[in-house]
């Protein structure tokens, strides 16, 4: 009994000293490149978007970096392809809009700005199979919404390199929450997309509903992973503090930090309209 009662008083102790404590997050003290490039073999989600980074906590508008020099180089061969900065979509554009990435192609962006120099290197992966999508009716159940959900079948038949992100577009407004980050490799094998992979969305009759498919380089899939966790930390007590995802960019000439990815990947695009079914 004496001994339930000191665990009672220790703990009312420790509980009535409690106190908040807030750690102070780390504010940038120069200016921070931040490179989002995307290479595909489709000219329509190409570009290259350079930003200033931001403090956790600014909310002003964010500041586009529009003087750099940008270019892809074709590792092992002599082919520049230069971009140019395009006013009406804040980012940069092949001059030759054409050009998109090719399978079996290693390709190294090249960013030059304010005296530095920045890197980062990505392989065009062979894209997976998409054979069908499907849709059915389902009533509500537990943490599950009623409505169409759909489900995706396809083959993806290799040993390695297998990243994957598969993006929602609903009535042509993509699904950009941090739930909707649909990312997925090979850990616990692949047959589930084989057997159909189902989304975690509740459809509505009429909804347009369009799947991007993207295959990653493992440095690429790291950082969205990474983003991920960041938008899910709720700075709790057991939340470490907030930090930005790893860069696959490197620093060439210059000092200071560069944030960012180089997204080189296929992309598979499938639509369905849900449509209501007679029984």
């Amino acid at each position: 009994m004496k001994r339930n009662l000191l665990i009672i008083f220790s703990a009312i102790i420790l509980f009535s000293c409690q106190e908040e404590v807030v750690l102070p997050l780390a504010t940038l003290d120069e200016e921070v490149p931040v490179i989002e490039a995307i290479w595909t073999d489709s000219r329509n989600y190409n570009g290259i978007k350079l930003t200033l980074a931001e403090n956790y906590f600014d909310t002003t508008d964010v500041k586009v970096i529009t003087d750099a020099e940008v270019k892809i180089r074709v590792t092992g061969t002599q082919k520049i392809i230069p971009f140019y900065f395009n006013k009406n979509s804040d980012d940069y554009q092949p001059i030759n809009e054409f050009e998109v990435a090719r399978i079996g192609e290693n390709y190294e962006v090249l960013v030059n700005w304010n005296g530095n120099a920045y890197s980062a290197k990505g392989l065009m992966l062979e894209p997976p199979t998409v054979d069908s999508l499907t849709y059915s009716f389902q009533e509500k159940r537990i943490f599950r919404d009623e409505g169409y959900y759909i489900k995706v079948y396809g083959k993806i038949p290799y040993q390695n390199d297998n990243y994957y992100r598969i993006k929602v577009i609903v009535n042509d407004t993509l699904k950009n929450d941090r739930s909707d980050y649909l990312l997925f490799d090979d850990t616990f094998g692949l047959t589930f997309f084989e057997e159909g992979l189902e989304l975690n969305y509740a459809f509505e009759e009429d909804d347009q509903v369009r799947l991007e498919l993207f295959r990653m380089n493992e440095d690429a899939y790291n950082y969205f992973s990474q983003l991920v966790g960041l938008l899910y930390n709720d700075g709790g007590l057991f939340s470490p503090p907030p930090q930005n995802p790893d860069s696959n960019f490197k620093v060439d000439v210059g000092e200071g930090d560069v944030l960012g990815y180089f997204l080189v990947s296929p992309v598979l695009s499938e639509k369905v309209k849900i449509e209501e079914k007679e029984e």
